[in-house]
């Protein structure tokens, strides 16, 4: 399916908390996840926790449900990218298997801007900063852990948007411009500089998770997926695509 109707898109079987952002008419689309939900299951009982409440195939990278009407035909919508299902924001799917390929190639060749917000707890030393750094990526288990000290570099420029300096510790909401897209980047780029993200039970400050958790009852990760946008070009033209995914109110109440 290279052009889904409207009805197509108001029929997704979307998970608890997904909302449809926008498409286009290209059957290229962008879906608002909340925290904790997954991009996809891994297996049959993580579906209910999923971005859709379908069957998911690995290989083809794919959600798949047939409409609840007489005569209806299986429908798919295909996964363009992932984040991590502690992380809240924009992600991407297509109605059209073609149109996905297209666009999973242009997020391996870096060619989509994704913006992220990030609550974390200290001081940044200055308002703007480029990080550059080396960093290495293991995978064990089915699980991805980063670190630095390897040789993959990773790029990302921080601005301060928000600073509350008279917190303990302090807090700070971060425009996060990642200008590679490793595994954990952020999260660890943070870390490194004394900047640990809220909520970061793998990289971040678990004594300050703790007690800001007992403090404010919220235990999510505070990174959030804002913005994402590029060009691509189908069928002969060039078209641009945008996705906004308004800021959870929760990085806010306590700035």
């Amino acid at each position: 399916m290279s052009r889904a109707s409207e009805k197509f898109w108001a029929g997704l079987p979307l998970g608890a908390g997904v909302e449809l952002l926008t498409h286009d008419a290209n059957g290229l689309a962008a879906l608002a996840k909340p925290a904790v939900v997954l991009s996809h299951p891994n297996m049959q009982s993580e579906q209910a926790r999923a971005l859709l409440v379908a069957p998911y195939t690995l290989e083809g990278e794919f959600y798949e449900w047939t409409p609840d009407f007489p005569g209806a035909a299986p429908q798919r919508l295909y996964l363009l990218n992932r984040l991590d299902s502690a992380t809240s924001g924009v992600i991407l799917v297509s109605s059209s298997e073609a149109l996905a390929a297209s666009i999973r190639e242009m997020f391996k060749l870096k060619h989509v801007k994704k913006i992220y917000n990030a609550l974390v707890f200290g001081q940044p030393s200055q308002p703007v900063q480029l990080w550059s750094d080396r960093l290495a990526v293991h995978k064990k288990g089915g699980r991805v852990r980063t670190g630095t000290g390897g040789n993959i570099p990773a790029e990302a420029q921080m601005t301060v948007l928000r600073q509350r300096r008279q917190a303990v510790p302090p807090l700070a909401l971060i425009k996060l411009d990642p200008r590679t897209g490793r595994s954990h980047q952020l999260r660890v780029q943070c870390a490194q500089r004394h900047l640990p993200i809220v909520g970061d039970l793998t990289y971040g400050d678990f004594g300050a998770n703790r007690t800001f958790a007992k403090a404010t009852g919220n235990k999510r990760l505070f990174l959030h997926s804002l913005e994402t946008r590029f060009d691509y070009e189908w069928a002969g033209r060039t078209h641009s695509f945008s996705a906004h995914a308004p800021l959870p109110k929760e990085f806010m109440q306590f700035l």
